[in-house]
C-alpha cells in the first residue's frame, strides 16, 4: 500500500504534473503557435503595412499639400506685389494726369487772362483814342471860338480854323512834355 499511496502522492505533485498532460498541452502550444503565425501574425502584419502605408500617404499628402500651400502662398504674394505695382503706377499716371491737366488750366487761364487784358488794352487805348478826338473837337471848338473873340474875326475858314487848332494843341503838346519831365 506503500507503493500505491506513493505513486497516487507522486501523481498529485504540482511540480511535476503527468506526462500525458505535458504532452497535450504542448500538442495545443504548438497547434496554437502554428494558428498564430499562419493566421493571426500575417493578419496583424497587414493591418500594420495598412497603417504604415496610410500614415506614410498621409504624410506624403500633407507634404504636397504644403507644397501646393506654399506655391499657392508664393503665387498670391507675387500677385499682390503686383497688384501694389499696378496701383502704385496708377497712382503715378493720376498723379502725372492731374499734372498735365492742372498745368493745361493754368495755360489756358493765363492765355485767356492775357486776351482779356490785351482785349482791355485795346478797348481802353480805343477808348482813349475816341476821348482825345472828342476833346479835340472841343478843344478845337473852344479854341476858335476864343481866338476870334481875340482876333476880333471870325475863323469859319475850316482850314485856317484846323491850322490854329493844330498848332494850340502843339503848344500844349510840348508844354505838357516841359512839365511831365521836370517832374
Amino acid at each position: 500500500m506503500n507503493a500505491l499511496v506513493l505513486a497516487a502522492e507522486e501523481a498529485k505533485s504540482p511540480l511535476f504534473p503527468d506526462r500525458w498532460e505535458m504532452l497535450i498541452t504542448f500538442i495545443g502550444f504548438v497547434i496554437l503557435l502554428f494558428i498564430a503565425f499562419k493566421f493571426i501574425v500575417p493578419a496583424f502584419e497587414k493591418v500594420y503595412k495598412d497603417r504604415a502605408d496610410a500614415i506614410e500617404g498621409g504624410l506624403a499628402k500633407a507634404k504636397a499639400a504644403q507644397a501646393e500651400a506654399k506655391a499657392a502662398r508664393d503665387e498670391y504674394n507675387q500677385q499682390l506685389e503686383s497688384a501694389r505695382l499696378e496701383a502704385q503706377k496708377i497712382r503715378e499716371e493720376a498723379r502725372s494726369e492731374g499734372e498735365k491737366i492742372l498745368a493745361d488750366f493754368k495755360d489756358r487761364a493765363n492765355l485767356e487772362s492775357a486776351r482779356i487784358t490785351e482785349n482791355a488794352h485795346k478797348a481802353i487805348e480805343a477808348e482813349r483814342a475816341a476821348a482825345v478826338v472828342s476833346l479835340r473837337d472841343e478843344v478845337g471848338t473852344l479854341a476858335t471860338q476864343l481866338a476870334s473873340k481875340i482876333v476880333g474875326e471870325s475863323l469859319n475858314d475850316d482850314d485856317r480854323a484846323n491850322r490854329v487848332v493844330d498848332r494850340f494843341l502843339a503848344d500844349l503838346d510840348a508844354e505838357q512834355g516841359r512839365t511831365g519831365a521836370a517832374r
